[in-house]
């Protein structure tokens, strides 16, 4: 385990050091060295990165980007209220934490600063749901207790209505 100094969640920037980013799950490692920069330019996806004191070292990221779904994919307790057209949300495409910070609430921290920006957001573009695809099980399970719930066409991409619910937390 490392020793975190105070820890900021920042938008990537060229100061950030992404090289040695390490998670276990080669695909995300791969996305954020040689993708994540891409899809900013080319307005893809917002990468949010979290880094510790002044160096810039990535201990964590995740992506934010614009997302529908199709009315059918929600509970129908939930598309019974809506209108029957496909649901604006917000996506999280990837999350992840590098292995010398993981234990430290990181992924937990990323996940509520995505929360906390989605509800933010609203305010100007309107978003019904933040979306997220868990890469595995232990990822859904942190998801669902944020009170994420899965959608109905498929059980690793779960939704969190964005109301006040939302910015409740998570559940311990």
């Amino acid at each position: 385990m490392i020793e975190l100094g105070p820890l900021a969640v920042e938008p990537l920037g060229r100061r950030h050091e992404r090289a040695t980013f390490s998670c276990g799950l080669p695909e995300l490692d791969r996305y954020l060295t040689r993708q994540a920069g891409q899809d900013i330019r080319r307005r893809i996806a917002q990468v949010f990165v979290c880094t510790a004191g002044e160096a810039g070292a990535v201990l964590g990221f995740y992506t934010l980007s614009a997302l529908s779904v199709q009315l059918a994919s929600l509970p129908k307790q939930l598309s019974r209220k809506l209108p029957r057209h496909p649901v604006p949300c917000a996506l999280i495409g990837r999350l992840a934490v590098d292995r010398s910070a993981k234990g430290h609430g990181l992924g937990r921290m990323l996940l509520t600063d995505a929360v906390k920006r989605t509800v933010a957001a609203g305010d100007t573009v309107a978003m019904h749901s933040l979306i997220v695809d868990a890469a595995n099980s232990d990822a859904r399970h942190l998801y669902e207790s944020f009170g994420f719930v899965p959608l109905t066409d498929n059980p690793m991409r779960l939704f969190l209505p964005l109301g006040h619910a939302a910015l409740r937390g998570h559940k311990k």
